[in-house]
């Protein structure tokens, strides 16, 4: 079980787990987002961990696809290049670059007010602040949401179209005078690649 296709699938179980955690929180937001009742730390550490759990998942499923990539379109390196150490290598990575992503989220929500100089407690909400709107720095991370939504996509659109080319390309090399030996030579590689 401890292939390294598995090892993304366990930490992406892993980012899944925390999104359900915080889910609570977010349907509280929808349902009843006035007054917020769960203070000013449980507010920012719910969009913090959700959001940084959903940049993981993005980059997870990103990882995985180049490692699909290469142990079709390259499998003889893939066996080199990708390595159980190496992937857990990434693992950390992708899960450190995710949460360093989303630490602004920690300085752009909190709980506010219908009227700041006169709080009312029955108006408390969980939402971004006024100073993020003003500042630009909302604008900011909209923007970082947004690259990490379209640079993957890219990302996956050429890496799947890559490994559909190898594969109707690969089909089509299966035809001829010497399509028995090639056929078998096909399937102890996709063997290979299974292990």
């Amino acid at each position: 079980m401890k292939t390294t296709t598995n090892l993304y699938l366990s930490s992406m179980a892993v980012s899944d787990l925390l999104i359900f955690l915080c889910l609570p929180f977010d349907l509280y937001r929808l349902w009843k987002y006035v007054p917020w009742l769960f203070g000013e730390v449980a507010c920012r550490l719910f969009h913090y961990v959700f959001e940084g759990c959903t940049y993981a998942t993005i980059l997870h499923i990103t990882a995985l696809s180049m490692e699909r990539y290469l142990a079709i379109c390259f499998p003889l390196r893939a066996k080199v290049v990708v390595t159980k150490r190496r992937v857990q290598y990434v693992i950390m990575a992708l899960w450190t670059f995710a949460l360093l992503s989303a630490a602004p989220m920690l300085f752009l929500v909190g709980v506010e007010y219908d009227n700041d100089t006169y709080p009312d407690y029955s108006t408390r909400q969980c939402k971004h602040t006024n100073y993020a709107i003003r500042s630009g720095q909302l604008h900011t991370m909209i923007w970082v949401s947004t690259t990490y939504f379209l640079c993957p996509m890219f990302c996956l659109v050429f890496l799947y179209g890559s490994i559909g080319r190898k594969l109707w390309k690969s089909k089509n090399d299966l035809q001829g005078p010497n399509a028995m030996t090639r056929k078998r030579s096909h399937r102890q590689t996709v063997k290979i690649l299974g292990e």
